[in-house]
């Protein structure tokens, strides 16, 4: 983590680990590290013997690796240094899900509201469904997050979930996309979240494309019981968001909710897509227990 002096909205960050040469962080497809309105950072990387921060112009494109870094000057504003010992970076983890790579957040977050994210509370189990939870420490509530460290653009998606009925009303569950490097397209942002937001009178789910404050890019709805499957099929101005009983699907299944956005919908530039069990922190009836979720497959499709 870290401070940006003397910036502006404008200017991106750009993080590299050494490890016999300079490797872009946390991954090849999540280049870019988010500058909070407070002018701090927080990200994961790889372990290294030393570490820099690149502060950046915008539409500056990262090398993947480098022999030795660049000086300042051009699109580069600034650069940082600091030796390997530096204890502020966190080690990133990560875990194997339906044959993908993903990343473990253990940063804090301000999505909900404040919140914290520990690498024990993403795990898969002996069948490869991977488990999602938000747990209790000494210090509250922890939530659960992975990043897909590739990312694959146009397609179809895919995700089997098993029944999350049961989840508390101040419970989030959310599969999104997101594009560090796009922070004035709302970072490429497409979400299924499960959350009736801390009010057990709404509906439990809804399909977006942000910024949801538009009343046209949110469409909500009411999830039953039972096994899930969640798919968005992304096309260069369009995605069709469906969600169907059960996991055995065929040309003949009827979605039990299902809607097209064709209006704001993200181009495909270095998103990659996510999945997160997170608190809604301004919820009116707070959590109290913890919770979980399981997704038993993810399927990509160009």
């Amino acid at each position: 983590m870290g401070r940006v002096i003397g910036g502006n909205p404008q200017l991106q960050l750009v993080l590299y680990a050494r490890s016999g040469k300079w490797w872009v962080q946390p991954t090849v497809g999540e280049p870019f590290t988010t500058i909070g309105l407070d002018s701090t950072w927080t990200n994961s990387t790889h372990l290294g013997t030393e570490y820099a921060a690149l502060l950046v112009q915008p539409g500056f494109h990262p090398a993947t690796t480098l022999n030795d870094l660049p000086a300042p000057g051009g699109q580069i504003v600034s650069v940082a240094t600091i030796k390997g010992s530096e204890p502020s970076l966190h080690i990133s983890k990560t875990l194997t899900f339906s044959g993908y790579e993903w990343r473990i957040r253990d940063a804090p977050s301000g999505r909900g509201g404040m919140n914290n994210y520990s690498p024990n509370n993403a795990f898969t189990d002996s069948t490869g469904a991977l488990h999602l939870r938000i747990a209790k420490d000494s210090d509250g509530w922890t939530c659960a997050e992975i990043t897909l460290t590739r990312s694959l653009g146009y397609g179809t998606y895919s995700f089997v979930v098993r029944d999350i009925s049961h989840l508390q009303p101040a419970a989030v569950f959310s599969i999104f996309t997101w594009d560090y490097s796009g922070a004035e397209r709302n970072n490429g942002e497409m979400d299924v979240e499960i959350s009736r937001w801390g009010d057990p009178t709404i509906k439990n789910a809804q399909y977006v494309v942000q910024p949801f404050a538009v009343p046209e890019n949110t469409y909500r709805f009411e999830l039953p019981p039972g096994v899930l499957t969640h798919s968005f099929r992304w096309e260069s101005g369009r995605v069709l968001f469906r969600t169907f009983r059960g996991s055995d699907l065929n040309a003949k299944t009827v979605p039990i909710a299902q809607h097209l956005f064709t209006s704001g919908v993200p181009a495909h530039v270095a998103e990659s897509v996510r999945l997160n069990l997170y608190v809604f922190r301004s919820a009116k009836a707070p959590i109290s227990d913890e919770s979980e979720v399981v997704v038993e497959k993810f399927e990509y499709l160009p």
